[in-house]
């Protein structure tokens, strides 16, 4: 007994301690933890619920591409990235009938092939690189098609979400011109960098260096002018700063090696402005082609609501009837919603279209963006709180629009000072886009209008809550409050 319980590593008092009486009731003991971590193994196993899952690698020369690897013994091959390549890679996996395709995300080098399996009607799969990590120090080329081909075939992938071919060939031009954007800002920098060096304080009494006046003088320095009193002479009525200060602005020394720079800086700015131009027409053509919701000639873009007179316009915005076109495809006016500008609604059409079926919840879409939590617990104690890093667009257009609410005189602008109050206003900013958002997806779901008056009653109970605890406040030190005579009209009613 003894010898066995030593040669089994275990103390035999403490055995005999629990009452262990015979050799045969600690061998059927073992026998029955061995029946228990083979159950537990064979719970373990996790099926096949895609036979037909093919993994692929992608890279700038080779594409690896991994098979079931009960088709053939050498389950990987390696292709090129030619057009004819990514044929044969069609032609192959028909050969061994794979009917679903797993693929990273790699930069731009799975479109040709993304779009190719799918023009032929193959089921792919766009996956993040962070959720399909293999074991460290097992990173090949050859070793990560097969590690996606597992994965997918065990039904452990989840694929991205990518709109239609009409939606991306939009987005496409759409993210190229706010590179443009950026390129043009840079030559204007690069500009003003070579007034500052003559000492011309030109855009320090102007505004906008881009605007009337500050073109107009610019071409007036570059064809030869010199005289500060004429060409403050160009300054546009509207401009505030009087002629007097513009001219003292314009008084430097006139070097040429900036006078240089100066004049590449403009050309490169025009072009840069023709180009976008050229993406504003192309956009307009493309959207143009798209089948809308409704249609304008029998249901009319109704008058905005939000702007009593002229409508504000951003010159970043694309030139052309956006507004008619974004109320044509979503079949509601998004730009009455409070902070959600033209560009950020175009924004959201570029990126997604105007179908959200693809998001069953608001929940969803506001997920599919990074606005929720994503807490990290471990042992039941939170480790760590925030949402998930995402660089999506329509998140940082909707974080954008919930910071212009700070002075918003709506229920939308008193609930985000609420929240910068309480929160912090990185916080806050996070939590008004996500209450931005699924007021998106509800009206463009469902084609409501933007109701201000669904508001009212939250905030009315907001109201009568602060005079709660206020009276309460009052009561507990020994006072009475009176109401005031005067009719409290919204939510900034004065209780004294």
């Amino acid at each position: 007994m003894s010898a066995f319980l030593r040669r089994s590593g275990q103390n035999p008092h403490r055995w005999a301690t629990k009452g262990m009486k015979s050799k045969k009731e600690l061998l059927a003991k073992k026998k029955h933890i061995k029946r228990k971590s083979a159950k537990a193994k064979h719970n373990r196993v996790i099926g096949i619920h895609n036979p037909h899952a093919a993994g692929a690698d992608i890279g700038a020369t080779e594409i690896y591409i991994a098979v079931p690897p009960d088709r053939l013994e050498m389950n990987v091959r390696c292709f090129g990235t030619f057009t004819q390549d990514l044929r044969a890679i069609v032609q192959w996996l028909r050969e061994y009938k794979v009917t679903s395709v797993a693929m990273e995300s790699t930069g731009v080098y799975w479109i040709p092939l993304y779009e190719l399996l799918e023009q032929e009607g193959f089921e792919i799969y766009l996956v993040n690189a962070r959720h399909v990590k293999n074991v460290p120090g097992r990173k090949s080329d050859v070793q990560d098609c097969q590690w996606l081909q597992y994965l997918h075939s065990v039904g452990l992938l989840r694929g991205s979400y990518r709109p239609a071919q009409d939606i991306c060939a939009m987005r496409a031009i759409s993210r190229y011109r706010d590179n443009l954007l950026h390129f043009g800002a840079q030559h204007l920098q690069h500009m003003q960098a070579a007034l500052d060096q003559m000492n011309l304080r030109l855009h320090h009494v102007i505004a906008d260096l881009s605007g009337l006046t500050g073109m107009a003088i610019i071409e007036a320095i570059l064809a030869g002018e010199r005289d500060p009193r004429q060409l403050a002479k160009l300054r546009d009525p509207r401009i505030k700063a009087s002629q007097e200060t513009i001219a003292k602005a314009l008084e430097g020394n006139w070097r040429v090696e900036h006078l240089f720079v100066l004049g590449q800086a403009l050309q490169s700015w025009k072009q840069v402005q023709q180009q976008l131009g050229q993406c504003d027409q192309k956009l307009g053509e493309l959207s143009s082609q798209l089948e809308g919701k409704i249609d304008l000639a029998n249901s009319p873009l109704p008058p905005s609501a939000k702007y009593c007179g002229r409508e504000p316009r951003s010159k970043n915005q694309p030139n052309g009837p956006w507004r008619e076109e974004l109320y044509r495809h979503f079949g509601v006016d998004l730009t009455e919603v409070p902070g959600l500008s033209l560009g950020v609604v175009q924004t959201l059409f570029v990126e997604l279209g105007a179908d959200l079926s693809a998001f069953p919840t608001p929940r969803h879409f506001a997920a599919w963006m990074g606005l929720c939590p994503d807490n990290a617990i471990t042992g039941g104690k939170v480790i760590r709180r925030g949402t998930r890093r995402n660089r999506q667009r329509i998140r940082l257009a909707l974080r954008l629009a919930a910071t212009s609410l700070h002075h918003n005189k709506t229920q939308l602008g008193e609930c985000f000072r609420r929240l910068r109050a309480r929160l912090g206003a990185p916080k806050a900013i996070t939590a008004m886009a996500h209450k931005l958002a699924r007021i998106i997806w509800h009206l463009v779901t469902h084609r409501v209008g933007y109701d201000e008056s669904i508001f009212a009653e939250r905030e009315e109970q907001l109201l009568r809550r602060k005079q709660r605890q206020l009276r309460n406040l009052a009561h507990s030190l020994g006072f009475t409050l009176v109401p005031n005579p005067r009719p409290a009209a919204t939510s900034n009613a004065e209780v004294s």
